[in-house]
């Protein structure tokens, strides 16, 4: 398959021109122009470069990638480190952020209330980044953790009572804490987001909402697996998803 064909296709699917970024979304560094294998991974961290190198990958496909608006932009240390090997390696790198949290079904959101079991039916916060929902049926701020815990290999940080019934739920992968305000305001028994900040805790304990902090890593490892598989299965391509453990 063609590289420029390829990434047409994934601008479109997931509507890559609606958003307004933190960087640059589709191919962010030109590598060969034919791909064949793909690696897929959560961050474009020197690890999970090193691994496509050694897959024998020409392609590289994650949710984060570099560039990110307010950095350093001078290519030196690591930036230089990871360029580099790229660049010597004549793989590419295609990164979507905002496009692969919203999108209906390959998004992170998405990937996630599929796991939890969770009916969305609304969208809130700037670009409808946020999702809410329910979950199938009525259950407690324990037993919502759990299943979290379970889906995700991580036990989430929970904040509020255990017994809390939980009958709606808001949700943003990642790091998306400074929605949570907005969650209360829709009335959600319950908001999930990768990260936690100090005034978080605060913000729960006086609402009364149920907080759960997944983890960032954790919470978007779904959305890029699931773009993989669907280029796998309707191109043919070899894609292999590559986990890189982060606590965070």
């Amino acid at each position: 398959m063609k590289r420029d064909e390829l990434t047409r296709y994934l601008d479109k699917l997931l509507d890559a021109a609606r958003f307004r970024d933190y960087c640059p979304n589709g191919l962010q560094v030109e590598g060969g122009t034919a791909v064949h294998r793909l690696v897929a991974g959560v961050t474009a961290s020197q690890a999970l470069l090193d691994a496509a190198v050694a897959r024998g990958a020409d392609t590289i496909l994650v949710h984060h990638g570099w560039f990110w608006r307010g950095e350093d932009g001078r290519v030196t240390g690591i930036r230089r480190t990871r360029l580099r090997t790229l660049l010597v390696n004549n793989i590419n790198l295609i990164a979507y952020h905002l496009p692969l949290d919203s999108h209906d079904e390959f998004g992170n959101n998405a990937q996630l209330a599929r796991r939890l079991g969770w009916l969305a039916d609304g969208r809130f916060g700037d670009q409808d980044v946020g999702w809410l929902g329910r979950p199938e049926s009525p259950t407690s701020l324990e037993a919502v953790a759990g299943r979290v815990a379970e889906q995700l290999q991580r036990m989430p940080l929970a904040i509020g009572d255990s017994a809390r019934l939980v009958r709606r739920v808001a949700w943003c992968t990642g790091g998306a804490q400074g929605l949570f305000e907005q969650a209360i305001a829709l009335g959600a028994d319950l908001y999930l987001s990768g990260e936690v900040s100090e005034q978080t805790v605060h913000l729960a304990r006086e609402s009364g909402v149920a907080y759960l902090a997944a983890g960032h890593h954790a919470s978007e490892r779904y959305g890029v697996q699931a773009l993989a598989e669907h280029l796998a299965e309707r191109f043919g391509l070899d894609c292999q998803f590559v986990d890189i453990d982060n606590p965070v």
